[in-house]
C-alpha cells in the first residue's frame, strides 16, 4: 500500500445539527486498515448517539475542548490531549460538554467504510433523508443504535 495523502483542499466537510465532520480518509483507501474523520462541535452539542460497532475499535483523540463520552457504563469527560479507545461490541456515545466545545479526531480500526454513512446524517439534517434510512443501514456502516437512559439523563441535566 503506498501513503494515503489528503491535503486540506481535498477533504469533504459536512455539517449536521452544528456539528461539522471532515471526512478525512475512508476505509477504501487505506486496504481496510482504518478509516478517520475531525469532528468539531459546539458548546453542549451532542456528537453521536448511543451506539456501539462490532467490526472495529474506536479511538477519540480530544485536540481541542473537553468531550463527554459513554463507554459502556461510565460517563466520562476528557479534555485536549485526552484520548479514549472504545472496543468493538462497547456502547458509547458523545457530545461537547456544557462548557465547552470540542474539536475530535476519530479513527476505527479496523477500517468500515462510512463516509456516506455521513453524508446520510448530513440529509438527515436538511430533511432529504429520514431516521428509517438510518435504522435500515445499521449494519452496512457497523453502527448498531442502543438504549442508554442515563447517557440521555446526564446530557439533559446539564442543559442551559
Amino acid at each position: 500500500m503506498n501513503a494515503v495523502i489528503r491535503h486540506p483542499a481535498d477533504i469533504e466537510t459536512l455539517t449536521a445539527n452544528a456539528v461539522t465532520m471532515r471526512l478525512l480518509i475512508d476505509a477504501d483507501a487505506t486496504g481496510g486498515a482504518l478509516n478517520t474523520l475531525e469532528v468539531t462541535m459546539p458548546r453542549g452539542a451532542d456528537g453521536a448517539s448511543p451506539h456501539f460497532h462490532t467490526r472495529s475499535d474506536e479511538l477519540f483523540y480530544i485536540a481541542d475542548g473537553e468531550l463527554q463520552l459513554l463507554a459502556g457504563d461510565r460517563i466520562v469527560t476528557v479534555g485536549a490531549g485526552g484520548s479514549v479507545l472504545v472496543p468493538r461490541h462497547m456502547p458509547h456515545a458523545f457530545g461537547a460538554t456544557p462548557d465547552s466545545g470540542a474539536r475530535i479526531l476519530i479513527a476505527l480500526v479496523p477500517g468500515v467504510r462510512r463516509f456516506e454513512y455521513f453524508r446520510l446524517l448530513e440529509r438527515i439534517s436538511r430533511g432529504e433523508s429520514n431516521l428509517e434510512e438510518l435504522a435500515a443501514s445499521q449494519e452496512e456502516y457497523d453502527n448498531h443504535f442502543v438504549d442508554a437512559p442515563d447517557w440521555w439523563r446526564e446530557r439533559n441535566a446539564n442543559r442551559r
